[in-house]
């Protein structure tokens, strides 16, 4: 469970960076995304799902 608080608080800290630091250039992303194919989008988000769930697992292999 410790773990997931953590996975959720470093999300919240930089998706947070993005808001704070970036606010403009957030809306410009959004516009480019807004032109991405739906399924590409989804091929991507199913990557990223990927990538994160072998870095949780590489990073409880090495912690321990």
């Amino acid at each position: 469970m410790s773990m997931i608080v953590l996975a959720l608080g470093l999300v919240l800290v930089v998706e947070g960076l993005v808001f704070a630091l970036a606010p403009s250039r957030l809306d410009e992303l959004v516009e480019l995304i807004r032109q991405i194919p739906p399924e590409t989008r989804r091929l991507i988000g199913l990557g990223a799902v990927a990538l994160g769930t072998v870095l949780v697992w590489l990073a409880q292999n090495l912690a321990g």
